[in-house]
C-alpha cells in the first residue's frame, strides 16, 4: 500500500521570528522537516508533500526540494488564503494563514492514498512514524483517523509558554476530544495552562496530548471542506485571526459517529522549535543522536 507524508510548512513563525522551517539545526545542515523524512522513508511511506507558502517556494526548491531528487517523489501544495470551500471569498485584508485544518484540505489534489499530517518544524522520533505506518497499512474501506499522542510533559518548551491539544482517551484507546489549551508553563514543579473557557487549569504533565500527528485517508477531504465552510459561515470569514484547527475538525467527527479516531501513545520525547531560543537545545539533541549512530549526517545522500 502506498503511504504519503504531508508535512506542514506554511506557517508564518511569528513567535520564532523568522522562516523556522528552513532553518538547520543538523550537524550537516539540515532543518526539522529532514528528520521527518528520513524517519517516514524508513518506516515505508513513498511520497512527500510539502505544504507551503507561494511567497517563499523557489527558496524551499533550493533548500528542500532539491535534496530528495532521485530520492523520493515529492509535490508542493499551496495554502492559498482565497482557495475557499463553495466559491467563498477571503476577506479584504487577511493576511493570517486558515489554520491546520484549511492546510490539510489545501494539499487535496496531492494526495491519493493514507497519509500521514506532520508539521514542519517538529521532531517526533521514529517510533510515531512507525506506529503510524502500521495503522495505515491495516486494510479497511471508508475513513479512517489516527493520532500518535505524546505525554504533555515532553513536549513543553523552557523558553516560554505553548499551545497543546489536551487529548481525553477512551476505551480501546479512542480519541474522544481534544481541547485546546494555551498559556501552557511550568511554574517550579507544577504546569499550568488556560483552557477554552479562559481559565487557568493545574495539569500533571501526564496528559496525552496533540502535536499534530495525525493519519487519514483521503476521505477526509470531504468532511474538511464541509467543516471549513462550515467554520467560515458561522463567523470565520469576518475574523481577521480565526482558524480552522484540525483538533476541532476531528472532535466534529467524532461527535457525529462517522469515524472513530484511535490514539497511538509515544514514550519518545517531541523536540520543536516553537521560540528561538529551543534552536539551540534541538540542535544539541539531534547532534547527539547523530553521535549515537541514530541518524545519518548528512540525511539525504543516505538515501540515493
Amino acid at each position: 500500500m502506498n503511504l504519503t507524508l504531508v508535512i506542514l510548512a506554511a506557517g508564518m513563525g511569528s513567535r520564532y521570528g523568522g522562516l523556522k522551517q528552513l532553518d538547520p539545526v543538523g550537524p550537516s545542515g539540515e532543518v526539522v522537516l529532514d528528520y521527518s523524512v528520513h524517519d517516514a522513508l524508513w518506516a515505508g511511506f513513498d511520497k512527500v508533500v510539502f505544504v507551503i507558502r507561494r511567497d517563499f517556494e523557489e527558496e524551499f526548491r533550493k533548500i528542500v526540494l532539491s535534496r530528495y531528487e532521485g530520492v523520493v517523489p515529492t509535490a508542493l501544495a499551496f495554502q492559498d488564503l482565497d482557495d475557499l470551500p463553495g466559491g467563498r471569498s477571503a476577506p479584504e485584508g487577511r493576511q493570517k494563514p486558515w489554520g491546520t485544518g484549511h492546510a490539510i484540505w489545501s494539499a487535496r489534489n496531492q494526495v491519493d492514498s493514507p497519509f500521514l499530517v506532520v508539521n514542519a518544524d517538529d521532531f517526533y522520533g521514529m517510533e510515531a512514524f512507525s506506529a503510524m505506518a502500521g495503522f495505515l497499512k491495516k486494510q479497511s474501506e471508508g475513513l479512517r483517523l489516527a493520532l500518535v499522542a505524546y505525554p504533555l510533559r515532553n513536549t513543553l518548551s523552557e523558553h516560554g509558554a505553548v499551545s497543546r491539544g489536551v487529548c481525553t482517551v477512551g476505551g480501546n484507546d479512542t480519541l474522544t476530544s481534544v481541547e485546546e489549551h494555551t498559556g501552557i508553563v511550568r511554574e517550579g514543579d507544577a504546569i499550568r495552562g488556560i483552557n477554552l473557557a479562559g481559565e487557568s487549569v493545574s495539569l500533571t504533565g501526564l496528559e496525552m496530548v496533540s502535536m499534530n500527528f495525525w493519519g487519514f485517508t483521503p476521505e477526509i477531504f470531504e468532511f474538511l471542506e464541509r467543516g471549513f465552510g462550515e467554520f467560515l459561515d458561522r463567523g470565520g470569514l469576518g475574523n481577521p485571526k480565526s482558524e480552522y484547527y484540525i483538533p476541532s475538525a476531528v472532535s466534529e467527527i467524532i461527535a457525529s459517529g462517522v469515524a472513530p479516531a484511535s490514539v497511538l501513545r509515544s514514550s519518545g520525547r517531541w523536540y520543536g522549535v516553537t521560540y528561538r531560543e529551543d534552536r539551540a537545545s534541538v540542535a544539541n539533541a539531534l547532534g547527539a543522536m547523530v553521535s549515537q549512530n541514530l541518524y545519518p549526517s548528512p540525511l539525504w545522500e543516505t538515501k540515493k
